[in-house]
């Protein structure tokens, strides 16, 4: 079933149109007339900056919302983004699904074509990688795993940096809200769990949060330095 719940972004490239609202007014209206159609946009951010510019403070944190909400992130034009490969790859990287209002397509096909310099060689890795495994499948062999060996130290030691990324990539997208849901009183792990929950924020392996999961992220602010401000 398609995600039905969307983070818009808007950018604007200088301060006058951010405060006239010029360019602002048109983004926000094909963005919501889109979302007739069906889909709940759950929150808004707009971003005063040249599209030449990869320093998005703004889009970052809608990038973590959606990460959060496990949301789409939606944009009126495919050019209120930028031209930069380098930029394009890092939003495909972002582990976000992404739709552009004028060019529905652009999510699996143009974010492609933009980024193709940056990924032309790990795609002719991965073409070549898929070859040798069809190849090798052909011949019997049975894939899967390890390739048919033990896991080596060197294996675990990237399959757990790999979660522990992940966690932390995780507890720096909560590190605001839970700082909010604090703010505004809840100081015991049970009153963030619910903090959290009535915000619609999925737990790291989905459902409704804990006092115990909440705990667990808090626990990783301390060991990656995220400390919450007192």
């Amino acid at each position: 079933m398609r995600n039905t719940r969307y983070i818009a972004y808007y950018r604007v490239s200088t301060q006058r149109q951010g405060r006239s609202g010029l360019g602002l007014d048109a983004q926000r209206k094909a963005v919501n007339d889109r979302l007739s159609d069906g889909g709940d946009l759950i929150s808004e951010y707009t971003e005063v900056e040249s599209g030449r510019k990869n320093d998005r403070p703004r889009l970052a944190e809608a990038l973590a919302a959606c990460r959060l909400h496990r949301a789409t992130l939606i944009i009126a034009k495919l050019d209120r983004l930028a031209r930069s490969v380098a930029f394009v790859s890092n939003l495909m990287e972002s582990g976000v699904e992404f739709e552009a209002v004028d060019f529905p397509q652009a999510n699996r096909l143009t974010i492609h074509i933009l980024a193709a310099v940056a990924e032309h060689e790990a795609r002719m890795i991965s073409d070549r990688t898929r070859a040798a495994l069809a190849a090798a499948k052909a011949r019997g062999v049975r894939l899967g795993g390890f390739r048919n060996r033990a896991g080596t130290c060197n294996d675990l030691a990237r399959a757990r940096a790999a979660r522990t990324n992940k966690a932390v990539r995780r507890a720096s997208d909560l590190r605001t809200t839970i700082l909010e849901i604090q703010n505004s009183g809840a100081q015991s792990l049970c009153a963030v769990a619910s903090g959290l929950n009535q915000r619609g924020i999925t737990a790291p392996r989905g459902g409704a949060w804990h006092a115990a999961q909440v705990k667990r992220v808090l626990s990783q602010f301390a060991t990656t330095g995220l400390v919450l401000p007192s």
